[in-house]
């Protein structure tokens, strides 16, 4: 099912990619840790999907999800996809990422920047990539 038009902030900061997924769906990805922070707390939607890979540093990447839509698995896979791709685990073969609603995501108290909790894990096993032009 393609999504209707994304829901994209109206203005973005330079410290976060935007990418575009066949069928229009929109990732946002920080990256440094205060835009992990601003993506993840500030920018995300509910019903958006966020992830990180498991274990390591890398980016904080946003899946947008209007409002009534449901993103297939592929779609989530893809962002998962890019979200290893923006980590140190870009050479690994097959990564676990973690993934969850955004919703679930919160800031332990004191927490340095770019740290955050999750809850509702989802873990998407994908070979690290960018989405084609």
């Amino acid at each position: 099912m393609a999504p209707p038009e994304p829901t994209a902030p109206t203005q973005l900061p330079g410290d976060v990619r935007v990418f575009t997924l066949p069928g229009g769906w929109t990732v946002l990805a920080g990256k440094t840790d205060s835009a992990n922070d601003r993506l993840s707390l500030k920018l995300a939607g509910p019903n958006d999907w966020w992830f990180h890979v498991r274990g390591m540093p890398g980016s904080h990447v946003l899946l947008r999800v209007p409002a009534g839509t449901e993103p297939e698995r592929a779609v989530l896979k893809q962002a998962a996809a890019i979200a290893a791709y923006l980590s140190k685990a870009r050479e690994g073969g097959v990564v676990a990422v973690s993934g969850t609603r955004a919703r679930y995501v919160t800031k332990p108290p004191r927490a340095k920047p770019g740290t955050v909790a999750i809850r509702r894990e989802t873990v998407f096993k994908v070979r690290p990539a960018l989405p084609r032009e």
